[in-house]
């Protein structure tokens, strides 16, 4: 699915230079659930972000189902990010202006799916995510947990083949955290590859793997015994 060599990503002031990934490399085969953890300031959202190719690694290789991204023009970053990759934020990231229906409907007007597609997508992802009764609200009239239902709900709508989620459940209560996790797990299971930042044990226990990241390096890796074959 995914594989990293040796990426390094500096960020440079007049001043100062950090680094803040140290030659990382990791194979993600497709369908598994890899959970990342650390430190605050290990690098963990910096390399979810060169995953989400939202960001150029300084050095290294990415390659992304056996393309290597890092020679790609922004408009094919762009069409492969529309292709294969469905994004979760801790803050939620939905558009204020926006119902819950036009916020998950997005990324379909993006790739340009005809109107009615766009409603028969959008309706059965809002009711698998138990969220269709709040179709024509807006965030601000939706609970925290409602609104990650929501930010899920849109990630999924275009049926990626992997989903990178930054702390998914930071913002939320145990109940809405563990109902946030039951959702990934089953998407896991139904073949969607996820890639997961967590500070949380309970929620890295859902995972695969446990890639642990310490300055900008992997310090180990944790497998889960009787998941992976």
């Amino acid at each position: 699915m995914l594989k990293i060599n040796e990426l390094k990503k500096v960020f440079r002031t007049e001043e100062i230079e950090t680094m803040a990934l140290g030659g990382v490399s990791l194979h993600v085969t497709e369908g598994e659930f890899i959970a990342i953890m650390g430190p605050s300031g290990c690098g963990k959202s910096t390399l979810l972000n060169i995953l989400g190719l939202l960001d150029n690694p300084t050095s290294g290789k990415y390659f992304l189902n056996g393309i290597e991204v890092g020679h790609l023009k922004e408009k094919q970053r762009t069409d492969m990010r529309k292709g294969n990759i469905g994004f979760i934020f801790q803050s939620f990231n939905l558009i204020e202006e926006m119902n819950v229906f036009e916020n998950v409907e997005l990324p379909l007007v993006y790739m340009k799916v005809k109107a009615s597609e766009r409603k028969k997508r959008v309706e059965e992802t809002l009711r698998r995510m138990n969220i269709s009764h709040r179709a024509t609200h807006f965030p601000n009239q939706l609970s925290g947990g409602q609104q990650q239902r929501v930010a899920i709900a849109r990630a999924v709508v275009a049926n990626p083949k992997m989903i990178l989620a930054d702390e998914p459940t930071g913002n939320l209560d145990s109940k809405n955290g563990k109902d946030v996790m039951d959702l990934l797990s089953e998407l896991n299971r139904e073949g969607t590859t996820i890639v997961m930042v967590t500070h949380s044990q309970h929620d890295a226990s859902f995972s695969h793997r446990v890639i642990n990241l310490f300055d900008g390096q992997i310090i180990g890796i944790e497998k889960k015994i009787g998941i992976l074959a």
